[in-house]
């Protein structure tokens, strides 16, 4: 008869059923599949051949970790524990196991992260891999690959910042829970913590455009009577807004009023812009923007980025001219006036 030491036996079942959250019959298992591995490694060294397709069952006490290991299923199985296996079946059996728990615990942990993709989680910088950054989540590591970093941030060892975690992604190890600063589900969270209206849904968000570390535009609206969106967001002094302005390390943020009507809606978008006055061709999805001359600059922005932002939010081209060059357009083309020359022959011409 097999037997794994109780102490042992009792130590690894409890440890990974009660703190790792593993249920106790994947833990048998396991242990099941570490004994069958360890007869047939000690098969091998005795030199005895045992087909691959041999069927071993292995019989466990929950209780006292004693084990038996049988050849064939049902009524024709046989007891074939040899004399002695107790100790190889648990040094391997303990190797097997530590090795399962881990795939099992990790099994675990990604199934939680799953459930908690797009939410915000609280993670450490814990090093540098190659272009990837490791985060230490709590139960596990995360990875924030480039395309999902903030350049301007400067990322540094052991700093800690609030993760946006944005899927499972099958890598190089296995699957890695994969997070992000500069992802557009990272505003949306902020403001669903900092912004009550936002958590309860009496405010919703209907877009949302960024450049991370930069500038970002979201459009928020309500159906409930009574309820400021763009207020709501912004809070008593701009509080609530700040609070996430400064999650984000600075960067600019411009609440917007979300509208149905698309002319109402783009010119909501250009802001900090005023006076704006909009042209809509639908079918083509462009828009013709007119700004006061003084408020053009502020409409498209330092390098184009908040007309860039605003296209992004409403889904529209948009073309954004001055008023003056609009009335230049208007003015009607003066009409040069042309005179006929009467052309006529020099007397010394004439015949």
């Amino acid at each position: 008869m097999a037997y794994i030491p109780r102490t042992e036996f009792a130590t690894a079942l409890s440890q990974v059923a009660n703190e790792r959250g593993i249920k106790p019959e994947v833990v048998l298992e396991t242990i099941k599949s570490a004994i069958v591995a360890a007869y047939r490694r000690d098969a091998r060294e005795q030199g005895i051949i045992i087909p691959e397709e041999e069927e071993f069952e292995v019989e466990i006490d929950s209780q006292s970790g004693e084990a038996r290991i049988f050849q064939g299923k049902g009524k024709k199985r046989k007891d074939i524990t040899p004399p002695g296996f107790g100790r190889i079946a648990a040094q391997t059996a303990k190797q097997v196991i530590l090795q399962k728990i881990r795939e099992a615990e990790k099994a675990a942990v990604l199934e939680e992260y799953s459930q908690r993709l797009g939410t915000l989680v609280s993670g450490m910088i814990l090093r540098f891999d190659g272009p990837n950054i490791i985060v230490d989540i709590g139960k596990t590591e995360a990875v924030m690959p480039p395309q999902e970093q903030v350049r301007s941030e400067g990322y540094k060892l052991n700093q800690r910042l609030t993760f946006y975690i944005e899927e499972l992604r099958e890598g190089s190890r296995g699957q890695q829970v994969i997070v992000s600063r500069a992802s557009k589900g990272l505003v949306e969270r902020l403001f669903k913590r900092e912004v009550p209206e936002v958590s309860s849904g009496a405010v919703e968000v209907a877009a949302i455009a960024r450049e991370g570390g930069a500038r970002t535009k979201i459009a928020v609206f309500s159906n409930q009577p009574g309820v400021d969106p763009v207020g709501s967001c912004v809070g008593q002094k701009g509080v609530r807004v700040q609070q996430v302005i400064e999650e984000l390390n600075g960067e600019k943020i411009d609440i917007i009023q979300y509208s149905e009507d698309p002319e109402k809606f783009i010119a909501a978008s250009l802001s900090p812009a005023e006076g704006i006055g909009v042209k809509l061709d639908k079918k083509g999805k462009t828009a013709k923007v007119t700004v006061p001359d003084d408020q053009l600059s502020l409409a498209i922005g330092k390098e184009g980025q908040n007309v860039r932002l605003a296209a992004k939010l409403t889904g529209f081209k948009i073309d954004i001219v001055g008023e003056s060059e609009t009335k230049e357009e208007k003015k009607p083309k003066k009409k040069v006036k042309t005179t006929k020359r009467k052309v006529t022959k020099k007397k010394s011409e004439k015949k």
